[in-house]
This record gives C-alpha cells, sequence and structure tokens, in this order.
C-alpha cells in the first residue's frame, strides 16, 4: 500500500489499535487539520498521507516498548507525534505520557488536542528540554525529527539518565549519525526498520552513558 493514501481504517489495521483508540486519534486529527490550516504544525506536503507519514510512523514505537514501562517523556513534542498518539494507545495500561514543548503555539495545540481526546494520562511541559523539571526519572524517552543523534543523547539524558530506555524515528543518514553519537556516548542500539518509511528505522537505545574525557 506504499504506492496509495493510507486511510484511518487501513491504518488501524496496520497498527492493531481497536476502535476506541482510533476514536481518539481521530479527534486529534481534527484538531490537528483545523490547527494546521492557520499554523505550519506538519509540512504540508504531508497532510494527505498523514496517517502513514505521521500516525503509522509513531504507532509503530507501542509494541516495542518494555511491558513494564509506566511513564513516558517525549521530547520536543510538537503536533504530538509522536507523544499524544502513544498516549492515546497506552491510555488504558496505566502508562502516563509526558510532552514537553516550548513553542507556545505548539503547547496550546498539545493542550487542545488532549483535550480532545478525552486524555487523562498526558500532561504538557510548556518549557525547553533542558529546563523541564520532572518527579524522576521516566522509563521511557522518545522523540521524532528534533535534531540529530548526538544532540538528541544528550537531552534525553539530561531527562531519562542511564536508566532509561530510548526510542528515536530516524531517516536514511541515521548510521552517519549514530558513528557521530559514538564519540560522546556509549550506548547499547537496537535497530527496527520502520513500517512507515522504506529508509527509516526505529532506533532503541539502552545503557546510555557519556564517554570520560581522558
Amino acid at each position: 500500500m506504499m504506492n496509495s493514501l493510507m486511510t484511518p481504517e487501513e491504518f488501524a489495521d496496520a497498527a492493531h489499535v481497536s476502535r476506541e483508540t482510533l476514536g481518539r486519534l481521530l479527534a486529534m486529527d481534527r484538531v490537528l487539520i483545523d490547527w494546521t490550516a492557520r499554523h505550519n504544525l506538519i509540512a504540508r506536503s504531508t497532510i494527505e498521507d498523514r496517517w502513514r507519514r505521521h500516525y503509522l510512523d509513531c504507532a509503530q514505537l507501542a509494541p516495542l516498548l518494555p511491558a513494564q514501562a509506566r511513564s513516558i517523556v517525549d521530547l520536543g513534542s510538537g503536533a504530538g507525534f509522536p507523544g499524544l498518539v502513544l498516549a492515546a494507545m497506552l491510555a488504558e495500561k496505566d502508562v502516563h505520557v509526558t510532552l514537553i514543548e516550548a513553542t507556545k503555539k505548539k503547547v496550546a495545540f498539545l493542550n487542545a488536542a488532549a483535550t480532545a481526546m478525552g486524555l487523562t494520562n498526558a500532561a504538557v511541559i510548556p518549557e525547553r528540554i533542558e529546563r523541564a523539571v520532572l518527579p524522576g526519572r521516566p522509563d521511557i524517552v522518545t522523540g521524532r525529527a528534533l535534531a540529530r543523534l548526538d544532540k538528541l543523547l544528550g537531552y534525553g539524558h539530561g531527562i531519562g539518565g542511564e536508566t532509561a530506555r530510548y526510542f528515536f524515528l530516524k531517516g536514511q543518514d541515521v548510521e552517519d549519525e549514530l558513528t557521530q553519537a559514538a564519540k560522546s556516548w556509549h550506548m547499547d542500539v537496537v535497530r527496527h526498520p520502520s513500517l512507515s518509511s522504506p529508509g527509516g528505522v526505529v532506533l532503541e537505545i539502552g545503557n546510555l552513558a557519556r564517554v570520560s574525557k581522558p
């Protein structure tokens, strides 16, 4: 189906989501389309095939997460990808998602969308990542289209430390980014092929620690 536009129903089948979860995501989508008409929340070139390019891209993270995980922090949540998608998918599993976003219009969108979705397991922190204050270390840290990996790991380590597991959605430059990041970070890496993009990959990273300077 990569040569045709994905419908919400096709997304639901591909992502194995329930009718209730799809309902939450349709509510998010209505707010997203309304806001995107006035604000540049997602690239206009991706709007038509957004159920593959954005929703499926993010939904593929859910089955990769450890079953015991109860807290997720999404860095630079923007238009709610992947934070709001994961919150919708994990609403019945006692998993709380914290979305960190500094841009005011995006914060307003995230709050409006979370309200429309009826989410009780999501909270938005309107702050820069490096200034965000959380009550403890999360189990999971996610990020998408935010920064190159070496910088992203710096943001993530400040939030999750060495105990969190990190899931980052990356494109075809991932090997170059991993090579550069390895100069500053020790880490265990698992590469999961993307379900939504032929050149994409989901990086699963554990045991993250800074390389000691000589």
